[in-house]
């Protein structure tokens, strides 16, 4: 494997590197404020910059289809992603934000000609939000075979009712892509379908954001009823049954990302550890002479590059074998990742004392932002339970 980069990807790099500078991290504390207030609505500094870095063409870097993104590979697009990872508003900013990624991905592989002009051209214009709409409040979430909302074909239309939560960024978004039982007695992997179901269809009921440890800002983790939700056949993404199949299709590049985004998150946090303990004097010298911190730092640095290094082996076999091939690295760098970010944002909040769990500074948003991903996108202890099961194949 060759870990260079290639020019294409170096030249983007800089180029996002240099915008983010220039213009993310400036609004980044603004808007942040200005759309937990407004409940998901950008502020008109987040709307210029992202018309800037549409301008320049740093934008939907994320899809690898040249005919509707950069035509980057998952390797060559993860780079890029630690670098947006790094502001709460990075990926938004180039409109490579969750999870309007892994919806414009899947319209992308599944949608028909329809579907993309009515949907998915929206969304790669910027001119739309959307959400993903599968978690149940009383069913798991880490095995959507188990879901119970329904949809029942009713001449040319579905009929969908249910309850789900965790619908993320449901608020201000045009539509969800709802996970739906449509064969329940089909076998587990073939009940349920993926529906586009446009938020202002009768029946599609906003109830509240999920309080997430007192956040309840942005586009919210959304509580939605559907009762009686009547939207056409034609809003059926892929085919009947494909749903669980499409899901599977949508969370490997979408962890990519994620374990990105979350490295550079540790990046800056590393960063802000070492400037911290560069300037705070205490008990006759600067904190960066103690050894314990010393070891914080050395520690970090070694784990931040390990995952990394394991992320992009993961991104680079899924360009060279298929998603499929790479499962298990997939399931690997979730893990990795997840809890390496906390503990890396640990120990900056602990050199920064009282300061680093205030609002002052970046360091407490990063740690509860990140803190979700041990859950998102299926528990640590899934993820160790599979890969476990593949080692224990390889010696029966």
């Amino acid at each position: 494997m060759d870990f260079s980069l290639t020019p294409k990807t170096e030249q983007l790099r800089k180029r996002v590197s240099d915008f983010m500078d220039q213009y993310v991290f400036p609004i980044e504390k603004e808007v942040q404020r200005a759309m937990g207030e407004s409940g998901n609505t950008e502020p008109q500094s987040l709307k210029d910059v992202r018309k800037k870095a549409k301008a320049e063409g740093l934008w939907n870097l994320f899809l690898p289809d040249e005919k509707f993104g950069a035509g980057l590979k998952n390797y060559e697009y993860a780079p890029l992603c630690e670098l947006m990872g790094r502001s709460s508003i990075g990926a938004r900013a180039f409109n490579c934000m969750a999870p309007d990624t892994g919806n414009m991905e899947i319209l992308a592989e599944f949608g028909t000609p329809e579907q993309k002009k009515q949907w998915l051209q929206k969304c790669l214009d910027g001119e739309i939000r959307t959400c993903f709409s599968m978690t149940e409040p009383d069913t798991p979430g880490s095995d959507p075979t188990q879901l119970k909302t329904r949809a029942v074909r009713d001449g040319d239309n579905y009929v969908i009712n249910g309850h789900k939560w965790f619908t993320s960024n449901a608020i201000g978004s045009a539509f969800a892509i709802a996970m739906v039982v449509t064969d329940p007695d089909a076998e587990p992997h073939r009940r349920a379908s993926q529906i586009i179901v446009p938020t202002d269809t009768p029946g599609f009921n906003l109830i509240r954001p999920v309080p997430v440890m007192g956040h309840t800002g942005g586009g919210g983790h959304c509580e939605i009823i559907y009762k009686d939700c009547r939207v056409p056949v034609t809003n059926l993404l892929g085919e009947e049954g494909g749903g669980f199949a499409i899901s599977q299709a949508r969370l490997g590049p979408g962890r990519i990302h994620h374990c990105m985004r979350t490295i550079g998150i540790a990046e800056r946090a590393l960063e802000l550890m070492c400037k911290r303990a560069s300037t705070r004097f205490t008990h006759g010298s600067f904190l960066a002479d103690k050894s314990n911190i010393q070891e914080w730092i050395a520690n970090s640095r070694i784990e931040i590059d390990s995952c990394r290094l394991m992320v992009m082996h993961a991104a680079w076999k899924m360009d060279t074998a298929g998603k499929s091939a790479a499962r298990n690295e997939i399931a690997m760098i979730k893990v990795m990742c997840a809890n390496m970010v906390m503990i890396v944002l640990d120990r900056a909040i602990q050199v920064f004392g009282a300061a680093g769990v205030s609002d002052d500074f970046p360091l407490a948003r990063m740690w509860r932002d990140s803190r979700a991903l041990r859950i998102a996108d299926g528990p640590d202890e899934v993820h160790r339970m599979t890969i476990a099961r593949r080692e224990l194949r390889k010696y029966k």
